[in-house]
């Protein structure tokens, strides 16, 4: 029996299928089913609940990636699939920019500036107070520890600001370039 986790969302579970997956795109293949209390969704040996409750309020707060901290995600690797979905924005909007027809392509840049900036968010969540930087102990995954260990710069609070900061406004300016 797989040991079951706990999604805030629906968004949020794929997000971590896609990490722990054997390949690009994993929460593709994954199962979802409705049950009672919210959605069960399976991939290989990885079971997650996402409570209909939370997933219920995210939507109406506007939260992709849920309200609280994530049990599932660390903030290295919110750090990482920021970066991640910024990459695919600046990308897309090279794209974008040869084709301005395209409304699903405005609209994948957009979502990507939007995610990126959500997920910098879910980093952030994990500071405490006032503090400038994470213990190690807020770092239980593999690749958030490594990340933390190789280039621990990038995850303070001010260089994750600046990185908020910077997705928004790449977001507000791709709206405003092509006004849709």
């Amino acid at each position: 029996m797989p040991e079951q986790g706990l999604a805030r969302t629906l968004v949020e579970a794929y997000v971590y299928l896609d990490l722990v997956g054997e390949e690009p795109g994993a929460s593709r293949g994954a199962a979802t089913e409705e049950v009672t209390d919210g959605w069960l969704i399976r991939l290989g040996d990885a079971e997650l609940l996402v409570p209909r409750e939370s997933e219920s309020w995210a939507r109406q707060q506007g939260l992709t990636f849920g309200a609280g901290l994530s049990e599932l995600i660390d903030p290295g690797q919110w750090a990482l699939i920021a970066t991640t979905y910024a990459s695919r924005a600046l990308e897309g909007a090279l794209f974008f920019a040869a084709d301005p027809s395209d409304a699903r392509k405005f609209d994948e840049v957009a979502a990507g500036w939007r995610f990126a900036a959500d997920a910098v968010a879910e980093a952030l969540k994990f500071f405490p107070g006032g503090a400038e930087e994470l213990e190690p102990e807020d770092f239980w995954t593999e690749t958030g520890r490594s990340l933390r260990e190789s280039d621990p710069g990038l995850l303070t609070r001010s260089k994750l600001e600046r990185d908020l900061a910077f997705y928004r406004q790449s977001l507000d300016d791709f709206r405003r370039l092509h006004a849709r």
